[in-house]
């Protein structure tokens, strides 16, 4: 599955649980960092209005779809992919990483938030090595000499796998820029995962999450924030849909 931005190609290059756990351990194994990027319709609305934005997100290595709007697309567009939230990988990265013995840390959110999911995470996951914790200034900027300093933190401590919970489009900013700057770093973008992880943000039901109601959730939840965010989400669907019927494999 992929989607197109001003001549650039963005394409959710692991469609399975399976291949996204495959890779992450083989760069693990060899000594490879990674940005890691869970595309979805507000990540398509800020793709289409930002070059910046794009730039970041064709420097990610690994791509999985967030959203069942994306899944629904690649179907139409016969090239299926899993739903893997940001949100739901942390858990297992984090085995993984427990797995291989590489050292974590979480970047974002607030540092309650941090505290409360490393302790979650450190419960549910027997021989994690969580090695850093850091919660970035209100004024965070990934271009800034603060991201500097944070990257320089995460080479000097050894991190392998970093979570990033900025929000888009700061988490894959700075992932896109840790690339150069941290390369043996695999940097995840996850959003609210750590809030959500810590109790900090409430999730919706899973049974809501099961009949692909979440966002009506989180726009009752939230309405002023969360309301026009749907809404420009569901203005570029008639196109995203168009697209992916088109994008169809030729026979």
């Amino acid at each position: 599955m992929f989607f197109e931005f001003q001549g650039q190609r963005i394409a959710v290059n692991l469609p399975t649980r399976a291949a996204l756990e495959s890779e992450v351990l083989r760069r693990f194994s060899a000594g490879e960092g990674f940005a890691l990027a869970t595309v979805n319709l507000d990540h398509l609305v800020k793709l289409a209005e930002s070059s910046e934005f794009l730039k970041a997100y064709a420097g990610q290595d690994l791509v999985v779809a967030d959203g069942r709007p994306i899944v629904w697309l690649s179907r139409l567009a016969k090239r299926p992919v899993e739903l893997m939230p940001g949100s739901d990988m942390v858990l297992p990265l984090c085995r993984l990483a427990a797995a291989a013995g590489v050292p974590v840390a979480l970047v974002g959110s607030t540092e309650v938030a941090l505290r409360d999911a490393k302790a979650h995470l450190e419960a549910q996951v027997p021989g994690l090595d969580l090695a850093w914790c850091h919660a970035p200034s209100g004024v965070f900027d990934p271009k800034g000499a603060e991201a500097g300093e944070i990257l320089a933190e995460l080479n000097s401590r050894g991190i392998r796998l970093c979570f990033l919970a900025l929000g888009a489009p700061k988490q894959e900013s700075l992932a896109h820029r840790g690339r150069s700057a941290a390369p043996l770093v695999g940097f995840a973008s996850i959003g609210a995962g750590l809030d959500f992880l810590g109790g900090h943000q409430r999730r919706a039901p899973l049974w809501v999450r099961k009949i692909a109601m979440e966002w009506l959730w989180r726009a009752l939840s939230s309405p002023g924030r969360m309301v026009p965010r749907y809404a420009k989400c569901f203005a570029i669907l008639p196109g995203q849909i168009w697209k992916a019927l088109r994008n169809r494999p030729k026979l």
